[in-house]
């Protein structure tokens, strides 16, 4: 009786995972004068994102929140962040967040498959948003340049 119950439901899976050719646009931030809005680059795996306030003060750190589950273990973590123009890729930022042996972040050293969640402090080190829409490309990846998190923002700025 439980099978006739659990195969519906497997093939509702593999078929809403068949048809997903992109992930939904999500919005982090909307007000007056800025937008902004994310969606996941990676094609197997979505995430969630939050920030506590939609207003940019320079030299002011924001509060942000990340989750996701593991799809590789990160033994090494490292972030490299993008500006896309005219459909040119233009590295701005590229840091290690965690080393073998020298964990910074709670998530450093978690395995494949475990649940990860990331609530505090992110600096922008930025005088201003700029004016104008924008895209920036944001990936984190481990120590064999396999893609951990992966998201594309899209930023309108009046």
């Amino acid at each position: 009786m439980k099978a006739f119950k659990v195969v519906p439901v497997l093939l509702l899976l593999i078929y809403t995972a068949a048809s997903i050719t992109r992930w939904p646009t999500h919005t982090i931030c909307k007000n007056n004068n800025l937008e902004v809005k994310y969606r996941s680059c990676d094609p197997l795996q979505d995430l969630a994102l939050g920030v506590d306030s939609c207003s940019y003060v320079p030299g002011i750190v924001i509060n942000i929140r990340i989750a996701t589950i593991l799809r590789y273990t990160i033994n090494e973590l490292s972030v490299d962040i993008s500006l896309i123009l005219n459909g040119q890729t233009i590295p701005i930022y590229a840091k290690q967040l965690c080393e073998q042996n020298h964990p910074e972040f709670q998530f450093c050293g978690k395995k494949k498959g475990e649940y990860i969640y990331y609530e505090g402090p992110v600096s922008l080190n930025m005088e201003g948003i700029p004016q104008g829409e924008f895209n920036i490309s944001a990936q984190l990846f481990n120590e064999n340049r396999n893609t951990v998190v992966c998201a594309d923002f899209f930023i309108r700025n009046r």
